[in-house]
This record gives structure tokens, sequence and C-alpha cells, in this order.
């Protein structure tokens, strides 16, 4: 009576490990870390990235780029980052604050948007203050040179 449970048992744990080992290497080629042929490497290096709302390369871009600032929101699907004032050590009596919205799945130039508020410590109150347009830019453009740079390496292997 023993025999045929024990046996069951056996034969139900040896299918259960099985699936656990399909999933276990499916989840590692999704990553990266299983066996590549040369079509997987080239989609890694695709300009539309899509394991997220949004373009991967951006994403990924404009997080390194807006981590000098503590995040308030970080929102992948959405494509929406949104840092904390933040106030510079050399420059203590002004503080901004950044807004990065991700706007397309292809690495482009025009599927990113940066706005910046800035405000000045003025007898000790927080008061609006413009931002250039250059420095809205400037903004952009490391964050848009990175996420190429993250593209170029994901090509290279």
């Amino acid at each position: 009576m023993l025999r045929p449970a024990v046996l069951g048992l056996a034969l139900a744990s040896a299918v259960t490990l099985s699936g656990c080992n399909f999933v276990r290497n499916d989840i590692s080629r999704t990553f990266g870390h299983g066996k590549r042929d040369n079509t997987r490497q080239a989609d890694l290096a695709a300009s539309q990235v899509t394991t997220i709302g949004v373009n991967a390369y951006l994403w990924h871009a404009a997080l390194d780029t807006l981590s000098f600032a503590p995040l308030l929101q970080a929102d992948g699907n959405g494509g929406v980052i949104v840092t904390d004032w933040y106030a510079s050590p050399k420059t203590p009596n002004e503080r901004v604050k950044v807004t990065a919205t991700i706007l397309d799945r292809d690495l482009r130039a025009d599927a990113l948007r940066v706005a910046a508020s800035r405000q000045v410590l003025t007898n000790g109150v927080w008061v609006d203050a413009p931002v250039t347009a250059a420095t809205v830019q400037r903004l952009e453009d490391i964050i848009l040179t990175r996420a190429r740079d993250l593209r170029r390496a994901a090509a290279a292997g």
C-alpha cells in the first residue's frame, strides 16, 4: 500500500522539478544569461526595446542621469521619472526638481521630454525662478547620449 504512494510522490516530484528547470532556463534566456543565437543578440541592440512600457535604453539612461537627486516617482510603464527637490552643496540657496518623460518605445530624440523647476531661497522662503532652456536641453542631450551608448554596448555583446 505504501509503495504506490511513494511511487506517485516520486513521479509528481520529478514532473515538478523538470517544470522548475524549464522555467529557470526560460527566465535565464529572457535576461540574457542563457544560450544566445545571433538573432537574439540583434534584438538586444534594436532601437525598440519593450520589456517595459517605454524604450529600455532611454529609461535606464534617464535613471542614471537623474540619480544625483532623490526620486519621488519612477513609472516604467508610463515612462515618467520625477525627482524630489535637490540642492547642490555648492549652491545651498538654490534647488531644482526634474521630470523626465519617455514618450515612445523607439530610441529617438523626440521620444524624450525633460522639464525642470528651480527655486531660490529668498528671505527664508523658496521662490520660483526661471530655468534656462539650455539647462533642460543639456539634460536631454546627456540622457540621449547615455541611451545611445547603452545601445552600442548591447550591440557589441
